[in-house]
């Protein structure tokens, strides 16, 4: 939707500017999902040219994604302080429960999203940020983002490189003012 409403009609053309689950399942991401709890969507192809200004363009798509998730957990919470205690006993503790967990699951992606590794949106965020002439040298490292992810994830050294976002945006959600 970001890089619609910035120009770029890609996704509207292969159909992707739906809430249809199935416009967005990854057959492979789905059986990661299923396999090892931990899968992915399908990529929505971006087409920077279609900016005024490609390389604040990329950031800002690449910043709506992580902003959606931390609106979703400052929602999960607004609903969280007043939602459960409408419901009497195990039924009030199902619906905090779940909600906690939504807060839980939309910090962790948004802190997950935000690592500056490329295929993840903190890359292309970083590559905004950064300085023209460093551009190309970062593009090298695209190539082998999906390897330097799968290990830093199966080392454990990407949730201690997440640890310091998950904690700022959980006191960022908790301290932001509810209407």
């Amino acid at each position: 939707m970001a890089a619609y409403k910035l120009g770029d009609p890609t996704a509207k053309y292969q159909g992707r500017l739906t809430l249809n689950p199935l416009a967005h399942l990854d057959p492979l991401g789905a059986l990661m999902l299923v396999l090892f709890r931990f899968g992915w969507a399908k990529p929505v192809m971006v087409n920077p040219y279609y900016f005024k200004d490609p390389r604040r363009g990329m950031m800002l798509v690449s910043l709506a994604g992580p902003m959606a998730n931390i609106a979703a957990a400052w929602f999960f919470r607004i609903l969280l302080m007043f939602l459960p205690y409408q419901f009497p006993g195990q039924v009030g503790s199902v619906v905090y429960l779940f909600l906690w967990l939504n807060i839980v699951i939309n910090i962790g992606l948004a802190a997950f999203n935000l690592l500056p590794i490329p295929p993840l949106d903190g890359s292309k965020i970083l590559a905004g940020i950064l300085p023209a002439r460093y551009e190309f040298t970062f593009q090298q490292l695209e190539a082998y983002g999906p390897v330097i992810l799968l290990l830093l994830l199966v080392s454990g050294i990407a949730g201690r490189l997440m640890a310091p976002i998950v904690a700022f945006l959980s006191r960022l959600i908790s301290i932001f003012p509810v209407v």
